[in-house]
């Protein structure tokens, strides 16, 4: 009897992780002629038993789509599993539920494609007996023990592409701009974004600002003929002696808290402070969508190789 591996996509989509699914695929029938079980939208799908047989041509012409064929879900620990009745939401221990749709398969092994949250998912079912195989992945590219994500530099070329477009209004129309993006309570995202748009003032979680700082450099850039100012500000970044600004809370989620909005808080401030006419952009789920960059699609590839031969 062939032996079969499961693979499924948790938390947040990204650029590459079709890359991933293609080379698992391509990589468990090709070289050790294994079964390919793709578990449908994430632990949810393992918990509630959809899946669906990955076959070699299934997988082909996957590799530069963006998200994931496979669904993914930020909201189903099995562990912790949300239950909704009506409008108030409870949660129950479904492991064992999972666990049961594992061994019904005749799972040998689980690659499990995804973040932190994932990642302690992956352990608490490693712990019970299930062997896991963690795939890292997240636009953020704050993940422990690795040096970079995929998802990452296809989020850092959005963002690059849209600072240099807004480069050119802000210039016209003697504005300052403030872009918001990703990155939770990193910073890489802004950082590697700012720096390749050109971005005048960069501001992430790992450096509160200073707000009047901000507004002394922008006058003096408008002082030096400079009538317009870039301020690039990562959605986890709070000013000196403030807090982060929290969009809502999701409580059947890992990650229970959803940063968004600092940028407006800094541009008010900014228009206040210097006068000058200013506008917020907050790029969003732009930075999560689309096909992945080069970089990315070798890297999720190669992860995905990686996987099926652990």
């Amino acid at each position: 009897m062939r032996q079969r591996i499961g693979v499924l996509s948790g938390g947040g989509d990204c650029p590459g992780i079709n890359a991933v699914i293609h080379a698992v695929v391509k990589r468990a029938i090709l070289k050790y002629d294994y079964e390919v079980i793709g578990i449908l939208d994430g632990f949810e799908g393992l918990v509630e038993g959809r899946f669906r047989e990955l076959r070699y041509n299934d997988v082909s012409g996957i590799l530069p789509l963006g998200g994931t064929i496979l669904g993914a879900s930020n909201r189903a620990n099995p562990f912790r599993y949300p239950v909704r009745q009506k409008d108030e939401v409870t949660f129950e221990d479904r492991s064992r539920d999972a666990l049961r749709h594992f061994t019904e398969l005749g799972l040998s092994a689980l690659i499990a494609i995804g973040g932190d949250g994932t990642f302690h998912i992956a352990a608490e079912l490693s712990r019970l007996g299930v062997p896991v195989v963690g795939v890292p992945k997240t636009i953020d590219n704050d993940l422990n023990a690795t040096d970079i994500t995929f998802g990452f530099d296809s989020a850092v070329h959005v963002v690059t592409e849209a600072i240099d477009r807004l480069h050119t209004t802000a210039q016209s129309h003697h504005r300052v701009m403030v872009i918001e993006v990703m990155g939770r309570y990193a910073g890489w995202i802004a950082l590697h974004g700012g720096i390749a748009g050109g971005g005048d003032v960069i501001l992430i979680p790992e450096i509160p600002f200073d707000i009047e700082g901000v507004c002394e450099f922008i006058l003096e850039r408008r002082k030096r003929g400079k009538r317009f100012s870039i301020v690039v500000v990562a959605e986890g970044a709070r000013p000196q002696g403030g807090d982060l600004v929290v969009q809502r809370i999701v409580r059947e989620s890992h990650d229970q808290i959803r940063l968004g909005g600092v940028s407006h808080v800094v541009g008010r401030a900014v228009e206040e402070k210097t006068g000058l006419e200013t506008r917020v952009v907050i790029l969003g789920h732009l930075q999560r969508g689309g096909s992945p960059t080069a970089f990315d699609r070798v890297l999720a590839t190669r992860l995905g190789a990686q996987a099926v031969d652990l």
